[in-house]
């Protein structure tokens, strides 16, 4: 039996894994063993989130370096750059789009309860006043802060935060360019040097990944006790939790998929099931940036993307590319306006799209992170932050499934820009 568990694809380990540590968070629920399982399970989960973040930075740069600086032909690498960004941003905008279209069509903010309104407010109040102080000291900052603060001080700096990726990639990038620019010869040596160190960083992913099942059991298993004394709040906000699962799977299922069959040929069954391992790991992490990892090595190995369009398109999107974070920030926005019995026009609804498509942009690929994002978009529209409380109750398996859209998004554009460039190698 034990050997026939090995040879199951990673996938099929993963889902065993996320069954079993649902039925263990439920059994310890049931059982009284709500201790035991934080204490003795629970970190298990957590070594392995930490074990793809400690990766997640230095594959990022040396993945960027690797591709960017393969593309000896500077106007190919511009030209596959402008590629990437157009189409990560034309998404973004349409799935910000279909969150306002969900939240309008559904109302769900109309059958919220007022005690619950109140309850959540008492009970989430400190954590909102931290993230109200954040959003204001953003505001504060110049109108082209974003472009300021994508410029590091100091690269090892940057290098130990995981939520300044763009640094690290604008470094790499600025990296690679003048790696590209200089005589080959002279270069050659730090080419090589980045092959030889690409390839061990994927070792490492590889060794990483083989206690993937074993860290979604823990993750699994800590969020079903985490979330046992807190029913009601899945009753009470049902309906909005239903309005953005609804607007996200239409994502999964609806856009990409239809994105990939047409832009590069790859058939529906064959892209969702060569992405279903990335997709796993991201639900379970809510990481993009951990994510990254096990993204590339599907996307290289399954989808048949170069490994240059790969190291190129693929860490840009975990920093710029969020369309479950936009759709649902839209969502969430127009959901506590309604809660609060606040109608907001169409232009204000505009502004959320422009809004949410910036703030996704800068949204860090860490689990959570969209939620401090989402003050500057309620602040755009003039909503109270104070409405913030009423949906971080169910936030985090939302954030779970957001993530899911967002490693398929950059899976999807990283295969379309590879077919345009004629460096698809897909047989599907």
């Amino acid at each position: 039996m034990w050997k026939n568990l090995k040879k199951l694809p990673l996938w099929a380990k993963i889902f065993i894994g996320m069954g079993l540590g649902i039925l263990w968070g439920l059994v310890s629920v049931w059982s009284g063993w709500e201790m035991f399982t934080t204490d003795w399970v629970k970190p298990w989960g957590t070594i392995f989130l930490k074990l793809l973040k400690l990766i997640a930075v230095p594959l990022i740069f040396v993945s960027l370096v690797k591709g960017i600086s393969s593309l000896t032909d500077i106007t190919k690498l511009s030209r596959i750059g402008y590629k990437t960004i157009v189409i990560y941003i034309i998404t973004t905008v349409f799935a910000t789009t279909v969150g306002l279209a969900m939240v309008n069509i559904f109302k769900p903010g109309d059958v919220f309860p007022d005690d619950k309104q109140d309850q959540y407010r008492e009970q989430f109040g400190g954590q909102v006043d931290v993230r109200t102080k954040s959003a204001r000291e953003l505001e504060k900052e110049s109108p082209l802060f974003f472009f300021e603060d994508m410029i590091p001080e100091n690269f090892f700096k940057a290098a130990g935060d995981n939520s300044k990726m763009l640094q690290i990639i604008f470094f790499a990038i600025l990296f690679s360019i003048a790696l590209v620019l200089v005589p080959g010869e002279k270069t050659q040596v730090v080419k090589d040097f980045f092959d030889g160190l690409n390839d061990v960083i994927l070792k490492i992913v590889d060794l990483i990944m083989r206690f993937a099942p074993i860290g979604v059991f823990a993750l699994m298993a800590a969020l079903v006790v985490d979330f046992s004394g807190d029913a009601d709040i899945f009753t009470a906000l049902g309906m909005y939790m239903i309005t953005v699962v609804i607007g996200l799977f239409l994502l999964i299922l609806g856009l990409y998929p239809v994105m990939m069959r047409i832009f590069s040929g790859i058939r529906i069954p064959a892209f969702m099931k060569a992405i279903l391992p990335a997709q796993l790991v991201a639900f379970t992490t809510s990481s993009s940036a951990a994510t990254l990892p096990v993204t590339m090595k599907q996307v290289t190995n399954e989808l048949g993307v170069s490994k240059p369009i790969a190291n190129f398109v693929l860490p840009v999107g975990v920093t710029i590319n969020m369309d479950g974070t936009s759709c649902y920030q839209a969502i969430a926005a127009v959901f506590i306006a309604q809660v609060f019995g606040i109608d907001l026009t169409l232009m204000q609804q505009l502004t959320i799209v422009l809004t949410a498509t910036l703030a996704s942009i800068g949204s860090p690929g860490i689990p959570s992170g969209s939620i401090v994002m989402l003050i500057i978009v309620l602040n755009s529209v003039g909503l109270p932050v104070e409405g913030l409380a009423l949906i971080l109750g169910v936030d985090r398996p939302l954030d779970m499934l957001r993530t899911v859209v967002n490693i398929t998004g950059d899976s999807s554009v990283a295969s379309i820009v590879a077919r345009s460039e004629g460096e698809l190698n897909s047989t599907s």
